[in-house]
C-alpha cells in the first residue's frame, strides 16, 4: 500500500462489492468511538471516508430497496 492510500485509503471506485461493504462495516464499527476520542483530524476522516464510500455504494445501488417504514429512524 502506497503512503498516499495508508493517509486517505483507497478509491471506493477500484473496489469490488465484498471489499466495499467490509469497509462500510469497519467505518461503522469505528464511528461511535471515532465520534467521542478522536482528534478532529481522525473525525474529519472518517467524515470523509464515509462519504466517499456510501456515495459509491448509492452509485452502484441507486434502486435499492427502501423499506418504507423506516421513513422515520428507529432508536
Amino acid at each position: 500500500m502506497t503512503d498516499a492510500e495508508t493517509e486517505i485509503g483507497v478509491d471506493p471506485a477500484t473496489l469490488d462489492d465484498e471489499n466495499l461493504f467490509r469497509e462500510l462495516s469497519s467505518l461503522y464499527r469505528a464511528r461511535m468511538s471515532t465520534l467521542r476520542h478522536g482528534p478532529d483530524a481522525a473525525l474529519d476522516n472518517h467524515f470523509r471516508r464515509t462519504a466517499e464510500l456510501e456515495t459509491e455504494y448509492m452509485t452502484r445501488y441507486p434502486g435499492r430497496e427502501v423499506d418504507p417504514s423506516r421513513l422515520t429512524q428507529d432508536f
